[in-house]
């Protein structure tokens, strides 16, 4: 039956921070919206809905009021076994935090500060979702951007489905990919995840799943069934987390019906080789003359991609630079406090008001100080410096997260796609005798027991960073 959130101090100790201290943050206002989440419970499993259809379901202060103090409670109770975020109707699961709430609130006189206290909070609940410990799994079911990205991209299970579209559009809107992003997008293959921060870009469908954002991909279709069937699932008092997933992915694994044959692997071959090619350098500079070289087959997608950076905030475009090569290099806890520090910059800078004004509300190029990429490149060799400087950041503005739990890489990373890593150790486990492509392949599927999808996603990788040679062996290419 659905219920209304409602708050419990008793649910707010924590090491961080005293339960009196959090009930008052999470005190609801006059202004919350009575039922923009719907809380779900069907035996051992809970269900958090984002309630704003009208609005992509797009997350403000009185959603993440409401989510907490819930999952809180969950994590303490023997009743909840399972967590589900997902989001009320079929466009998204949710298309990314109120932004234009937080422009208009940024013209006032130091409302950047009141800003920079939404993003605490909301950051707040990503760490909180990624170092959760019960079973947690996002449907990104639809839209699924921004602060959606913040509820979903942590979790040990991401369900992408033919409707899920990804995207961190900061760069957009004159802000840079927050919400955990410093932390996940470095991490994945090559130059990816710099590629996705600095556009934009979009993927869809299975192609979440095959660059490692998704670790599951069904129809959405099956996700009802799937929600009953987790309902039902029992688990022994003594099986520990790990256990729990194990079951968990074996049971979603049920409702796997075939990642489309008519969808092929977007970032993938030729335009894959060319994104790490650029995308991998160290400077805005770099990245924008690999791209003027590029020929033949990837030269049009070269082209577009220049005219997209033209389009994005110069300074937003730096920053975030320098954050895929710093972000890599920090835990889970760290990235979201330094990330604070950032987005309370952005909040004082005019690129983030202009670029949500502009785009959002008054439907037209924004103008952005500097203008263009060239400009700041000529008056400042140091653009993104000052939002890194965390030593300045004052005691009173720092980050209190709601527990010390923290760790330098993803505990369950063997429940999503193989990354690159993996299938370069399996090549070289074959020594000087080497192995077959056939050989890796049997391998890599074979440790998620022949998931949907992976085999295309480690052929993929063979093809690319591999040859054949006189006696039919994989040798890696470095």
């Amino acid at each position: 039956m659905p219920l209304r959130a409602k708050l419990d101090e008793r649910a707010f100790a924590t090491k961080a921070q005293s339960g009196l201290d959090l009930a008052a943050e999470l005190k609801p206002l006059p202004e919350d919206e009575a039922d923009d989440v719907v809380i779900g419970s069907k035996y051992g499993l809970r269900t958090i809905e984002l309630n704003r259809p009208k609005k992509l379901n797009s997350l403000n202060a009185s959603m993440i009021r409401k989510i907490l103090p819930r999952m809180i409670e969950w994590e303490k109770s023997d009743m909840a076994n399972v967590v589900v975020m997902k989001g009320a109707g079929p466009k998204a699961l949710c298309a990314g935090g109120d932004v234009a709430a937080l422009a208009q609130m940024n013209r006032t006189e130091g409302g950047w500060r009141e800003s920079a206290k939404y993003f605490a909070l909301e950051y707040k609940l990503d760490h909180y979702i990624a170092t959760y410990q019960k079973p947690y799994i996002a449907f990104m079911d639809g839209i699924t951007m921004g602060g959606g990205v913040g509820l979903s991209i942590h979790a040990p299970f991401r369900i992408a489905t033919e409707r899920t579209v990804f995207a961190m559009p900061e760069t957009t809107i004159g802000f840079f990919p927050d919400v955990g992003a410093s932390f996940f997008l470095p991490r994945m293959n090559g130059a990816i995840g710099t590629y996705l921060a600095l556009t934009s870009d979009r993927l869809h469908g299975a192609n979440v799943f095959y660059s490692g954002i998704a670790t599951h991909y069904l129809h959405s279709t099956s996700l009802v069934d799937l929600e009953n069937r987790l309902g039902e699932l029992r688990f022994r008092d003594y099986d520990n987390l790990e256990t729990r997933l194990r079951l968990i992915n074996d049971t979603i694994e049920e409702f796997a019906s075939g990642v489309p044959h008519d969808e092929p692997m977007h970032l993938s071959g030729e335009l894959r080789k060319a994104i790490d090619r650029c995308f991998s350098l160290n400077s805005v500079e770099e990245i924008m003359k690999a791209l003027e070289r590029e020929e033949g087959a990837t030269k049009e997608w070269a082209t577009r991609t220049l005219e997209t950076l033209h389009k994005r905030s110069p300074t937003a475009v730096h920053v975030t630079l320098r954050q895929m090569r710093v972000g890599g290099k920090w835990s889970i806890a760290e990235t979201f406090k330094r990330e604070l520090a950032i987005a309370s910059k952005f909040m004082q800078h005019p690129d983030f008001t202009e670029g949500v004004t502009a785009l959002l509300v008054e439907r037209r190029a924004p103008t952005w100080q500097p203008a263009t990429l060239e400009e700041l490149a000529s008056t400042d060799s140091n653009a993104a410096g000052p939002f890194f400087n965390f030593e300045d950041v004052k005691e009173e503005d720092k980050l209190e997260l709601l527990t010390d739990r923290d760790y330098s890489e993803y505990p369950h990373q063997y429940l999503g796609v193989p990354a690159e890593s993996e299938v370069e150790e399996a090549v070289l486990a074959g020594g000087n005798a080497g192995r077959t492509r056939e050989e890796v392949v049997s391998e890599v599927v074979g440790r998620r027991k022949g998931r949907q999808g992976v085999k295309a996603v480690v052929e993929e990788i063979l093809d690319r960073k591999t040859s054949v040679d006189g006696q039919g062996k994989a040798r890696w290419i470095s």
